[in-house]
């Protein structure tokens, strides 16, 4: 099976260090394995967009050399793919609607007690999110990094939205109903959406789509011990240090680059990276 990976940021912000380290984690994983790697912009919120982020993004992805395979997914056009799924969804009773606030969840220990789920009222007025159901079960599926994992779903406690009260669709849907169509096998992504995984398999099994493989890398934390996001005050990558910033994020990535290379062209870095790729030292603190 030809290996086809992907990238795809939020639109929230310009590129950051810890972003470039997923990017780059990435890329050299599908650059490893000979494989195609994608970018797609996860524009599902246009409330928490920034403007010009989107161009920003994609030209600090060029500056630092990780170039693209295939044209640029936005999921703010895909709507009807993911409205498409939705519909079969309800036909098959496996969504329902759902207006409790998290207040009353919290306040019922995650039970619904607007009988959202036993009971759904499709004719309500909005505003109501669209909740996935789940059964409970335990299951189990390998990361490439950090091995077997093992997972408890919840039956009604872990059934988790797939479309927002405002009408905006969820990460859980958009990012499966997306991998699925571009034939993505292999996600390589931070290790902060581990435990959303097993929402991702469920998923996946209800769409009758093979699971992709999994690697889920470290973070990189700020000097207060937090990852490093836009939240947290990460500044934006200097497209003009290219070189420095590539060499920092194969460090951080445990691939330390030899002496007469952290000064070379982007290009001779990243060729670098493909051949010594190494799983296991990701790892290794």
């Amino acid at each position: 099976m030809n290996y086809r990976g992907r990238f795809a940021p939020s639109p929230t912000g310009p590129l950051h260090f810890g972003s470039l380290v997923a990017a780059l984690a990435s890329y050299l994983d599908a650059r490893a394995h000979q494989g195609r790697w994608l970018v797609r912009i996860e524009d599902l919120d246009p409330l928490r967009e920034s403007p010009g982020a989107t161009d920003d993004i994609l030209a600090s992805l060029e500056a630092h050399g990780l170039f693209w395979d295939e044209g640029v997914r936005f999921q703010s056009r895909r709507h009807d793919a993911y409205e498409t799924v939705l519909t079969e969804w309800q036909h098959q009773g496996r969504i329902y609607p759902c207006a409790c606030s998290r207040k009353e969840l919290q306040a019922n220990n995650g039970h619904h007690p607007r009988d959202c789920r036993d009971s759904p009222d499709w004719n309500q007025p909005p505003p109501f999110a669209l909740r996935f159901r789940t059964q409970a079960h335990e299951g189990a599926w390998q990361d490439r990094l950090l091995g077997p994992q093992h997972y408890l779903i919840q039956g009604e406690t872990d059934d988790f939205i797939v479309r927002r009260k405002e009408g905006y669709y969820a990460y859980h849907l958009a990012v499966v109903v997306d991998d699925i169509d571009q034939d993505i096998n292999a996600i390589v992504r931070g290790q902060d959406l581990l435990e959303l995984t097993p929402f991702h398999l469920l998923l996946y099994e209800a769409l009758g789509a093979p699971a992709p493989s999994y690697l889920h890398v470290p973070l990189v934390y700020n000097h207060n011990g937090q990852k490093l996001s836009k939240q947290t005050g990460a500044p934006a990558l200097d497209a003009n240090q290219a070189r420095s910033n590539i060499t920092q994020a194969m460090r951080a990535l445990n691939h330390r680059l030899p002496d007469s290379l952290t000064d070379a062209p982007v290009r001779e870095q990243l060729a670098w990276g493909v051949e010594n790729w190494h799983i296991p030292a990701l790892g290794e603190r």
